[in-house]
């Protein structure tokens, strides 16, 4: 009938928007806290805050949206045929990552407890389009390689560092910030695709051959593995000469790859490419240990912002909707469920800011650490991000597989930290390579667990069980997933049990360290202040 409503929408909850990003998750909030100290601390917060709003506006939420509706596009000539080897991006795309840039998410490397911060700032970024943090990531990661030469540190760094985005391919000492990227997987899987001859010019090279996968393609330059005749070697390879023709940069395609669909992965030539040469011949992958380490870090920190924003958007929908006469957070079972989901988050962040704390240390005993925690942590932050997130997409019920809610986009977003940078199996033998030959990492280790010996009954026995593992490492590679997973727990446990509430740690160390552990979330036993946990990771509005 003319006149008449046919469609009213009701017991939906408000959009999660208009709040403070960082400041609503109370668990990151005190490791800055933790970690700065309170003069720090208090600047940093201003910092983060603001960012947090920024990250929690509609309008950058919008930019989201946008960006990943609209994937990047392979423009390999121009109207007139020319070869021009360019990816276009959404305009939206640009802005988050001119937001990013801006935010100092390229730059922590010089600046007094700039990883904690950056850390904190990436994770708080990563919850609103994590494709654009993969060119914030590499540009980060690569200022370890580059320290190799010093000279090239000196006139690169500065650029990486910078607050100002230019999207502009143009020469990068005409550029007031740069990005870089990497190219380092090779199209079999090991080495020689790519070979390096050298020039009359010191320190430059000409590349042939070609990199499998090469994201963010549209970066200033690349640090590229190749064959030199001492071995292989790391070199930069700028999209634009000194003076202003591009460099042999060949994009053959654009892969298809599962997770996030805004940025862009390619396949990339090079012919008689010109390159810098970064470090020793035959060094290229000491080179580049720095650059995989911090790398391997900010997979751990998308993962936590990844499982943060699905948390936080699983209890804000539940918070608001009703059913069976209440909401869905106050009903035991749904209350379980996002409980066990607040926990996997929280311990997911104290790991991965106190691995930021450590590299903003710097002493030896904190290189030490993190050699074997970083490894372990990448290896179980990574994994139980893609469980977490599909858990929580099932708390919205149907509304959960609707683009609109947000939560497919984190779900699609999840399992590429897992892969990048080392997938599993990669990062358990990393575990097990360093305790055969790296006796100062496990005694790091240890010392940080052993800072909450007496505590906890349930941590002290899976300590215990621990030493009693690391005591026959013969014939141990089977079992390397479930060493690297026991080491990240017992981390967790350990950081939980000095630093957050004790609803908190006690229900990790009851539903994480004992045998009666379930298999799924939602397990957790009962006697537990559920209330109360969900209650500390509620977004607040």
């Amino acid at each position: 009938m003319a006149g008449t409503s046919t469609h009213t929408v009701t017991n939906q909850p408000p959009p999660l928007s208009g709040y403070d990003v960082f400041g609503a998750d109370r668990a990151l909030v005190e490791a800055v806290e933790r970690h700065l100290g309170p003069g720090p601390a208090d600047a940093a917060h201003e910092e983060l805050s603001a960012l947090g709003r920024t990250a929690g506006s509609a309008q950058v939420q919008e930019w989201a949206t946008q960006a990943d509706a609209h994937p990047p596009r392979l423009r390999t000539h121009d109207r007139y045929g020319h070869r021009i080897d360019e990816v276009e991006f959404h305009p939206a795309w640009h802005r988050l990552l001119g937001k990013g840039v801006s935010a100092g998410l390229t730059g922590a490397w010089s600046r007094p407890g700039g990883h904690v911060r950056r850390a904190a700032a990436f994770l708080v970024w990563s919850q609103v389009e994590a494709g654009t943090c993969g060119p914030l990531s590499m540009t980060h990661a690569a200022v370890p390689a580059l320290r190799a030469d010093p000279d090239l540190a000196a006139e690169w760094e500065p650029r990486l560092a910078s607050t100002v985005y230019d999207r502009e391919l143009r020469p990068a000492v005409r550029k007031p910030g740069v990005l870089v990227g990497t190219g380092v997987t090779e199209k079999q899987g090991g080495t020689g695709t790519v070979t390096a001859r050298p020039l009359a010019e010191d320190g430059a090279y000409a590349l042939t051959g070609q990199r499998w996968l090469c994201p963010a393609p549209m970066s200033d330059a690349f640090l590229v593995l190749a064959d030199a005749p001492g071995g292989p070697t790391c070199f930069l390879v700028p999209r634009v000469l000194a003076d202003g023709s591009r460099n042999v940069f060949l994009l053959q395609r654009l892969r298809d790859l599962p997770g996030n669909r805004s940025n862009a992965f390619a396949e990339a030539g090079f012919h008689s490419t010109w390159a810098r040469r970064v470090g020793e011949e035959g060094h290229g992958k000491q080179v580049l240990a720095g650059t995989a380490a911090a790398a391997r870090l900010d997979r751990a920190l998308g993962s936590a912002g990844l499982m943060r924003q699905a948390v936080a958007r699983a209890i804000h929908h539940c918070t608001h909707q009703e059913a069976s006469g209440g909401r869905l957070a106050d009903q035991p079972l749904e209350r379980n469920v996002l409980a066990d989901l607040a926990l996997e988050s929280e311990a997911a962040t104290a790991l991965a800011l106190r691995l930021a704390a450590a590299h903003d240390d710097d002493g030896e005993q904190e290189r030490a650490f993190l050699r074997l925690a970083v490894p372990a942590a990448k290896y179980w932050i990574t994994k139980r991000c893609t469980q977490v997130a599909v858990e929580a997409a099932e708390c919205l019920g149907d509304d959960g597989c609707a683009e609109e809610s947000g939560l497919p986009r984190l779900v699609r977003g999840a399992p590429p930290n897992s892969l990048w940078d080392g997938a599993g199996n990669a990062q358990a033998r990393d575990v097990l390579r360093v305790l055969r030959q790296d006796p100062a990492a496990l005694d790091a280790c240890l010392t940080e667990i052993g800072r909450a010996h007496g505590a906890d009954h349930r941590l002290d026995r899976a300590v215990r069980a621990l030493f009693t593992e690391l005591a026959d490492l013969d014939g141990i590679e089977p079992r390397a997933r479930r060493l690297a997973e026991r080491l990240a727990l017992i981390l967790q446990a350990s950081l939980l049990t000095r630093h957050a509430p004790p609803e908190v740690s006690d229900a990790f160390c009851a539903s994480r360290l004992t045998p009666d552990q379930g298999a799924t979330f939602g397990t957790l036993p009962s006697g537990l202040f559920q209330k109360e946990i969900v209650a500390r990771a509620t977004p607040t509005c």
